[in-house]
């Protein structure tokens, strides 16, 4: 019998993703899918589930406050876009985790083991688990973290290495995500959740769901009576990116205004 399968995470490309690739494994099947945890938290408090794929970093509620709000928390794989090194201490039988962009292996790896612990009559602590691998991550993220300096972008079968302070953003179109730089589009293989987490955040600001912006390229910023903000860039065709309100302090922020 097949594993029954839920997945959350507020990036619906990635979502999309794991789906297809749990499908075509064909050890499993989908029986939610979410992209507001708050969601999902009603949805698996009446749906009996054999396995749970959970982002950790999500808006209003983390994978981990998810998790504590179960009474009976399923199986479960993380997935995140966090360096490997932060998650290798904490894999066990109990819990395993999935690095996007996920690889068709591991993914095989994480549902044997879900199959081997629907088997098995030990309860599952994911909670515990949980608190200390957010622990861990916390401390992965503290000023100095590992960040990389160029990013791979894809044009059919070429890859060209982009430098990140040549990039002025990232941008989602059409399922596709592109980096900017000054007058080109790049594709690369990444989701903007992806990158927001690999990437220091004092260098590239989430300024739209479907855009990552690095801050170095702001020229001026501009408020509207709306309370919206309209970000001047320095790029050679002078780009304006607008800022909805409700990101607005947080651009601020980080902007250091």
């Amino acid at each position: 019998m097949k594993l029954r399968a839920a997945l959350v995470d507020d990036e619906p490309l990635a979502l999309e993703r794991l789906g297809r690739m749990i499908e075509a494994t064909g050890r499993a099947e989908i029986v939610s899918t979410a992209t507001d945890p708050a969601e999902a938290l009603e949805i698996l408090r009446r749906i009996p589930v054999d396995v749970l794929f959970l982002d950790i970093h999500m808006p209003g509620l983390t994978g981990f406050d998810l998790l504590a709000r179960l009474p009976s928390p399923p199986a479960v794989v993380f997935t995140t876009a966090h360096p490997e090194h932060a998650l290798e201490a904490f894999r066990a039988d109990s819990l395993d985790y999935l690095l996007k962009p996920v690889k068709p292996e591991h993914l095989e790896q994480a549902l044997a083991k879900a199959e081997r612990l629907r088997k098995g009559p030990a309860p599952l602590d994911v909670q515990a688990l949980g608190r200390a691998l957010s622990q861990a991550l916390a401390a992965s993220q503290r000023p100095g973290g590992e960040s990389p300096a160029r990013i791979a972008a894809r044009l059919g079968a070429r890859i060209t290495f982009l430098d990140l302070r040549d990039i002025v953003y990232f941008h989602v179109q059409d399922k596709l995500t592109y980096a900017m730089t000054d007058g080109k589009a790049h594709c690369v293989d990444h989701t903007l959740a992806d990158l927001e987490q690999r990437l220091d955040p004092r260098c590239f600001l989430r300024i739209h769901r479907a855009v990552l912006l690095n801050a170095a390229w702001v020229r001026e910023v501009l408020s509207l009576p709306s309370g919206n903000l309209v970000l001047r860039l320095r790029d050679t065709r002078g780009t304006e990116l607008e800022v909805p309100k409700g990101r607005a302090k947080e651009v601020r922020s980080g902007l250091g205004i």
